[in-house]
């Protein structure tokens, strides 16, 4: 299912091309265009929640057809301005006219996806006060002894502000039980929703190198605030996702704000405030971080106040029956599904495989299952058909195989997560070889890579 929708309007095909792909993978309905025309003809059928907008377009530039929107009083969603060299006066004079922010080409992944979170945050605080956010996948029932521990310890880990480290493979479910451990911290932001501290994840892999400091601390540009992860989670929480790969100068930056409680954004001179909860999440344990020369010791005694650990589906198959049931009753109430119930049998079959997607790969079957519909039973004829070809399949057959029973975005994540991994069969898992075989650029290769449950760490094995 589709969480926003969002209207790119840009002229280089280059740039929709990059902007529609993230924007998809984070689960966004997207529609891409060239120039300010098709704009108004893409906003005549269906009003966005958010726009992002080039300056320099042909015949109409983005601030003619910003100011257009406002006059006329269809300006009722969040514009992003998509700035190029030598526009930054420019984008500073459109929020003047009406955008809440701007990006800046080339485009930093971290930064676009700061930005978007924060426009429908912005949005959402603005239309509704009271509307509380929408509770994560239920994740966390059954009776192995790992959840058991987990479902303890919440209770407690709710009333606190010190800071976690979460440990365990990726779809263990560790971003969703951070947000169950949000609690108000000290010092909380203007910024809530509904009373409810901010929750920022910040994907430590997509920090760049070159400007990490302005998506850490935002930047101020003649006046003109963008704001950078820990402003936007202050007396809230920081989600460090795969702290593991935070790179060595970001984590000293990171550290020096923790423990100073203040940072000053680039471009400016006042000290900002700092004070959230560090929750960080990682494939090894602290013990196993330490030993890393390219990771900081201090930072990592710092973040890992008290360590949890999460386990992969296969690790836990005797929970399958609940999961099943809690994910079903969960559609049902967000997306408005008519209940459809595993059979005995059917959650057997499921309990015998391997999920190397954990538990995404189970919800994404049991949503498939709910969106086909069909009788109030769901069989092991109907799980068989919904599995489709085996994982092994995907990488011992010589052929890559196409499946023409599904959705184009079904199929092409599947052809997709095929191809890659292949590929990286072929490089022996080394990501500079294959970013240079696939033709992507790294940062945005790793999000590819993970948004198609793809575990480095067992290919390189």
């Amino acid at each position: 299912m589709t969480d926003k929708f969002v209207l790119i309007v840009d002229d280089e095909p280059d740039i929709r091309q990059l902007l529609q792909e993230i924007l998809e993978d984070e689960g966004h309905q997207v529609t891409a265009v060239a120039d300010a025309a098709a704009a108004r003809q893409a906003l005549s059928e269906h009003r966005p929640d958010l726009v992002l907008l080039d300056i320099w377009m042909p015949d109409e530039d983005g601030v003619s057809l910003l100011k257009s929107w406002k006059e006329s009083g269809e300006l009722q969603f969040p514009v992003i301005m998509i700035s190029g060299h030598g526009t930054i006066e420019t984008a500073v004079e459109a929020t003047r006219v009406g955008a809440i922010d701007f990006i800046e080409k080339p485009v930093s992944l971290a930064k676009l996806l700061l930005t978007v979170e924060k426009a429908f945050q912005t949005t959402q605080t603005s239309n509704s006060a009271a509307q509380p956010p929408q509770q994560p996948p239920p994740y966390f029932c059954g009776i192995s002894q790992g959840i058991m521990r987990l479902k303890e310890q919440l209770p407690t880990l709710k009333g606190s502000i010190s800071n976690v480290l979460l440990v365990g493979p990726e779809g263990s479910g560790r971003e969703q039980f951070a947000r169950l451990m949000q609690a108000t911290t000290a010092g909380a932001s203007a910024d809530q929703v509904a009373g409810v501290p901010q929750f920022v994840r910040l994907r430590c892999e997509s920090l760049s190198a070159s400007s990490y400091q302005r998506e850490l601390f935002g930047s101020e540009v003649n006046g003109v605030v963008s704001r950078g992860y820990l402003e936007s989670a202050h007396g809230g929480t920081l989600f460090l996702d795969n702290i593991e790969q935070l790179p060595m100068a970001a984590g000293a930056t990171l550290l020096q704000s923790i423990l100073q409680k203040s940072f000053v954004r680039v471009g400016g001179n006042k000290e900002q405030v700092f004070e959230a909860r560090l929750i960080s999440s990682s494939r090894h344990s602290l013990d196993s971080l330490l030993s890393r020369e390219a990771f900081n010791a201090e930072l990592g005694e710092c973040l890992a106040g008290q360590e949890l650990h999460f386990f992969a589906l296969k690790d836990r198959l005797e929970d399958i029956p609940a999961l099943l049931e809690n994910l079903v009753q969960w559609h049902m109430e967000t997306e408005g599904f008519s209940y459809r119930h595993f059979t005995v049998a059917a959650q057997n079959r499921l309990r015998n495989l391997e999920w190397p997607g954990n538990l995404p790969e189970l919800q994404n079957l049991v949503q498939r299952a709910l969106i086909l519909g069909g009788g109030a039973e769901i069989d092991v004829a109907e799980i068989e058909e919904l599995l489709g070809i085996s994982n092994a399949t995907e990488t011992t057959d010589s052929l890559i195989a196409l499946r023409h029973d599904l959705p184009l975005r079904e199929a092409r994540a599947q052809f997709e997560r095929q191809y890659l991994l292949r590929c990286l069969q072929n490089s022996s898992g080394n990501i500079g070889e294959l970013a240079k075989h696939v033709g992507m650029e790294r940062t945005h290769l790793y999000r590819k890579l993970r948004s198609l449950d793809i575990d480095l760490d067992k290919v390189r094995e």
